[in-house]
C-alpha cells in the first residue's frame, strides 16, 4: 500500500515538475547551499511527499540537488529515492550512472585501497566494453569474475560480492544476504547501484565522488525514462533512435571550430574525456614506455576536478606520479615547464601535461612562442637519450575557439591534445557532454582515448549528442558577443572601483583570438593585519555577489558556470572550483563569468550601488 501511494505521488510530480528539471543542467541555484547539497534537496522532497504536496510551485521552490549533473539531479535523486523505498534502503545507497561499468571500478577502487578481495558474480552476459585485462593490467584493480545462473545459490565470500545482471524493469533488486552490491544494467539508460548493508555504507561517498570525478548521474532525460517505467511497473522503451547523424554533425563542427581534420570523440561530461585521455595516456606510455614513471604534471591552483581526477588516477598506480606546474600569479607557465621537463628529462621519465590557456581563475595566457619552444626543445636523459617528448593535454573551456592544433597553428608541432566541459560554451549550459581533439601527432593516442572512453561506457549519450548539434554551429557567435559584455563591464568595474584588480585578457590578446567572457577580481580590502585584510575581503566578495543574485535574480547566480545562453554568474574560486585543491594554492577571490544574453545596464547599476556601499 505505501508502495502504491508512493508511485502515485511520483506520478504526479512529473506531471508537474519544472521545465529546468529536464532541460538545464542547473536547477535553482539561487537557493543552492553547497555544504547541504546532498541532502537538502530529498530532505525537502520527502516532506513534500508526507504531505502529498506534488503543485508545481512547490517542486519549483526545491533547491538544487548535488551539482551539475555529474553527481546527481534533481530526476536522479528522485528516481533513487523511489528505488530506496522500494527496498526498503536509504536514498543515499541508491547510486544511479550513465556509464555501465564505473559503478564496478568505484568499487574496485575502493578495494584497492582497502587490499580488499572482490568477486563479480554476474547472469547473462557482460556489457562488450568490461575490457578485463585492461581493467586489471591498466587500472591496476583486482578481481575473481564468475558467471552465475539467476536465481542460483550465492555463497559466503571472503571480500567483497558485486553482483550485475541486466534487466528491463527499474527497481527490481533482489537484495541477497551475501551480494555487497547489486548493480542493475537498463540498456541506453545506464546503471543503478544499490549498496547492500550497514557494512558496506562506508563505500557510499567514495562511490559518488567516483561519479563526480569520472562520470555523471544518470541523465535527466534517462532517469525520466527510468522513472515512467517505474510508475507505471512497466518495462522501459528501448531507445532505437539513431546517433549517427548527430554525431557526424558534432564531430565536423569539432573539427572546424578547433581547425582539425582528426577525429573527435565525445564523452558525457569534461571530466569524462579528461579520465579517458589520462587513462588512455597511461596505457600508451605502459606499452611503448615500459618500466618508466609516468609524470602527470597539473597546476595545484586550476580547477578543483582536474586537479583532484588527476591526483585520484595518481594514488591508484604505483608508477603515476603528479607534479605540480605553477602557472598563476608571479609565476610564469613558460618558465615552469621548461624546470619541469628539465627534471623529468633527467629522471627518463614520461610526461603528461595537464594545463588551462587562458588560466583559471587568473585568466592569463602564456607567451605562445616562448611556449612552443618550451614544449618542442630537446631534452636529454642522464645516459645521453633523447627524453621522451610531452603531451600537452589543453583544456580550452575558457576560449574553446581559438585555434592551437591545425598544421599551421602554434602547437602543430607538439603531441598536443585539446578538450572542453560541454556544459559552458559547447551546449550553452543545456548538456554536460564533453570533447577532445588532438593534432595529427597524436592519432594514435586518440585511439587508446576512445579505447578507454568506451570501456568506461562514458562516450555522449544520443541526446546530449543531438543538442550538441543544435547548439555548436552557433558557439562562435556567442563567445564573441559574450566577450563584448565582459569588456564592457569590466571596463565599467575598472572606471567605478579603479583599486580593484581585474584579471582579464589585454585587448592584444583578444586581437589574437583570446575572448574568454570571464573575468576574476580582486577586490580593495583594509584593515590592520594580513589576518583582517584577508577577512575583510572575504566578506566583501559575498556582499557583491550576494547582492547581485538578490538584485536580479532572473539573471545572476551563484555558480561555477561559464558559456550559459543567458544570465550571469558569479562565485569564489576557493569555494567551489577549488574545492579539492590545497587551502594555500586556493584562490578567494570573485569569478564572474557573463553571457552573450543579459542586462548589462542592470548589472552595471547594481554594482555602483555596491561600490557606494564601501
Amino acid at each position: 500500500m505505501k508502495e502504491n501511494k508512493m508511485l502515485i505521488y511520483i506520478n504526479e510530480v512529473l506531471k508537474n515538475m519544472p521545465a529546468g528539471w529536464l532541460s538545464i543542467t542547473t536547477h535553482r541555484l539561487d537557493i543552492y547551499d553547497e555544504k547541504l547539497a546532498k541532502v537538502q534537496f530529498l530532505q525537502e522532497f520527502e516532506s513534500l511527499f508526507n504531505s502529498n504536496n506534488y503543485d508545481a510551485t512547490a517542486l519549483n521552490a526545491l533547491p538544487t540537488a548535488y551539482d551539475y549533473i555529474r553527481l546527481g539531479h534533481p530526476l536522479s535523486c528522485v528516481l533513487e529515492w523511489a528505488i530506496a523505498k522500494l527496498q526498503h534502503v536509504n536514498a543515499q545507497n541508491v547510486i544511479s550512472f550513465d556509464s555501465k561499468t564505473i559503478p564496478v571500478l568505484a568499487i574496485l577502487r575502493k578495494n584497492l585501497f582497502q587490499n580488499k578481495k572482490t568477486q563479480i558474480l554476474y547472469s547473462g552476459t557482460l556489457p562488450t566494453c568490461f575490457d578485463v585485462q585492461t581493467i586489471q593490467e591498466v587500472y591496476g584493480y583486482h578481481f575473481e569474475l564468475k558467471q552465475i545462473e539467476k536465481g542460483s545459490e550465492i555463497p559466503a565470500f571472503d571480500g567483497s560480492t558485486i553482483f550485475i545482471s541486466e534487466e528491463h524493469n527499474i527497481g527490481d533488486f533482489n537484495l541477497h544476504a551475501n551480494i555487497d552490491f547489486h548493480i542493475q544494467l537498463h540498456a541506453h539508460l545506464g546503471s543503478i547501484l544499490v549498496v547492500n548493508g550497514e557494512e558496506n555504507e562506508d563505500y557510499i561517498s567514495d562511490i559518488q565522488h567516483v561519479r563526480r570525478r569520472e562520470t555523471i548521474a544518470m541523465t535527466p532525460a534517462n532517469a525520466l525514462i527510468a522513472l515512467k517505467a517505474l510508475t507505471a511497473q512497466t518495462t522501459f522503451d528501448v531507445n532505437t533512435t539513431t546517433v549517427e547523424p548527430n554525431k557526424k554533425l558534432v564531430v565536423q563542427a569539432i573539427n572546424k571550430v578547433t581547425n582539425t581534420n582528426t577525429k573527435a570523440l565525445v564523452a558525457s561530461s569534461g571530466l569524462s574525456i579528461q579520465y579517458a585521455i589520462l587513462m588512455g595516456l597511461i596505457h600508451d606510455a605502459l606499452e611503448n614506455h615500459k618500466g618508466k614513471t609516468i609524470k602527470i604534471i597539473v597546476p595545484p591552483n586550476c580547477y578543483g576536478g582536474t586537479n583532484d581526477q588527476a591526483r585520484r588516477v595518481a594514488a591508484c598506480l604505483d608508477n603515476v606520479d603528479i607534479v605540480d606546474l605553477l602557472v598563476d600569479g608571479d609565476n610564469d607557465m613558460v618558465q615552469s615547464i621548461h624546470s619541469v621537463l628539465d627534471q623529468i628529462a633527467s629522471q627518463d621519465a614520461v610526461p603528461y601535461i595537464i594545463a588551462e590557456i587562458p588560466t583559471n581563475p587568473r585568466v592569463e595566457v602564456p607567451n605562445l612562442l616562448e611556449l612552443q619552444e618550451a614544449l618542442t626543445k630537446q631534452r636529454k636523459t642522464p645516459t645521453g637519450e633523447i627524453a621522451i617528448d610531452p603531451v600537452f593535454i589543453l583544456d580550452q573551456t575558457f576560449c574553446p575557439n581559438v585555434h592551437f592544433l591545425g598544421e599551421e597553428d602554434i602547437l602543430s608541432s607538439v603531441r598536443t591534445i585539446s578538450f572542453a566541459s560541454g556544459s559552458k560554451f559547447p551546449s550553452g549550459g543545456k548538456c554536460t557532454a564533453g570533447y577532445c581533439v588532438g593534432n595529427q601527432k597524436t592519432i594514435a593516442l586518440i585511439e587508446k582515448i576512445e579505447k578507454h572512453l568506451t570501456l568506461c561506457d562514458n562516450e555522449a549519450t544520443a541526446l546530449q549528442y543531438e543538442i550538441l548539434a543544435e547548439q555548436l554551429p552557433s558557439m562562435k557567435q556567442r563567445i564573441i558577443d559574450a566577450y563584448k559584455n565582459t569588456r564592457a563591464f569590466v571596463n565599467f568595474i575598472h572606471e567605478t572601483l579603479p583599486e580593484a584588480k581585474i584579471n582579464f585578457v589585454s585587448e592584444e590578446l583578444a586581437e589574437q583570438g583570446f575572448t574568454p567572457s570571464v573575468f576574476s577580481l580582486d577586490l580593495p580590502t583594509k584593515g590592520n593585519t594580513d589576518e583582517e585584510k584577508e577577512a575583510y575581503k572575504r566578506k566583501l566578495n559575498l556582499k557583491l555577489i550576494h547582492l547581485m543574485i538578490s538584485q536580479i535574480p532572473n539573471e545572476s547566480k551563484f555558480c561555477v558556470s561559464y558559456g550559459q545562453l543567458k544570465g550571469c554568474y558569479w562565485t569564489i574560486p576557493a569555494t567551489s572550483t577549488q574545492g579539492t585543491t590545497k587551502e594555500g594554492d586556493k584562490d578567494y577571490i570573485v569569478r564572474a563569468s557573463l553571457s552573450p544574453n543579459l542586462d548589462l545596464e542592470m548589472h552595471k547599476k547594481v554594482f555602483s550601488e555596491f561600490v557606494k556601499s564601501i
